[in-house]
């Protein structure tokens, strides 16, 4: 009888299998102010972050797009912009709270011709291969149990020359700013997230989950074995975010 695959849930070790379902609590809990939240926890820079990916995604008029785990639509919006009626952008989540509120804000700023909505896994994606010219993922692949799967998928659902470009939490090496956000993260994340959505542990959990998340080398070199090519990353903020790019040959 083989062992059961074990994983990280924040510091905590629990089953592989059990992951995805805690993570999905989390933002079934979150998703209603999760936009509310992320101006809140980063004094609105998280707009400058994405704003920063959308210059490396070379996206043009009649391109396809995955936006995945792209949550409440901010970079759906942008795509759906640049790839005009011709393209076609998809926003995609594994949680249907999230996918929802989403698709309602997108309807409310009167998007919709050429976005379409799907709830999907990023370990086994619904899409045939050499689909997309672009993949995105913002502050989602941390919350993926298994990350290498992942990458491998948005390898095979590129097209061949497409890019994939990841953005997430990752590791400072300035000590002071290091333990600056230490303290915040794990004081004042969780006060914030007791006041606005009444939940302090799904914010302990997100500020866990950032310290368990692969740095921007490891990151780098799962790129590289998931067959992408020209990795890079570029640090934001200190190194507290990181965009990770890689080209499918």
């Amino acid at each position: 009888m083989s062992e059961k695959k074990t994983t990280h849930f924040g510091y905590q070790t629990v089953d592989a299998e059990a992951k995805q379902g805690k993570v999905a609590e989390v933002f079934h809990s979150v998703a209603a102010k999760y936009d509310v939240m992320n101006d809140l926890m980063s004094f609105g820079i998280h707009r400058l972050w994405k704003r920063f990916t959308m210059e490396f995604t070379g996206v043009r008029k009649g391109d396809s797009v995955l936006d995945i785990a792209g949550g409440t639509g901010d970079l759906t919006m942008k795509f759906s912009d640049l790839v005009g009626p011709e393209g076609k952008v998809v926003l995609a989540d594994i949680n249907d709270s999230m996918l929802k509120v989403g698709r309602d804000r997108l309807l409310d700023k009167g998007y919709s011709g050429n976005i379409e909505c799907v709830q999907a896994n990023a370990e086994s994606l619904p899409f045939v291969d050499n689909s997309f010219d672009v993949v995105t993922m913002a502050f989602g692949l941390r919350n993926v149990t298994d990350k290498d799967q992942a990458l491998r998928e948005f390898n095979r659902v590129l097209k061949p020359g497409g890019r994939l470009l990841v953005l997430e939490f990752s590791k400072t090496n300035n000590p002071l700013l290091k333990k600056a956000y230490d303290l915040y993260s794990f004081t004042a994340l969780p006060f914030m997230g007791k006041l606005i959505t009444n939940d302090s542990e799904s914010y302990r959990y997100l500020a866990e989950s950032i310290r368990m998340h692969p740095g921007q080398d490891e990151l780098k070199a799962m790129f590289e074995d998931a067959d992408f090519a020209n990795c890079e990353y570029h640090n934001l903020t200190g190194g507290i975010v990181a965009l990770h790019k890689g080209i499918k040959p």
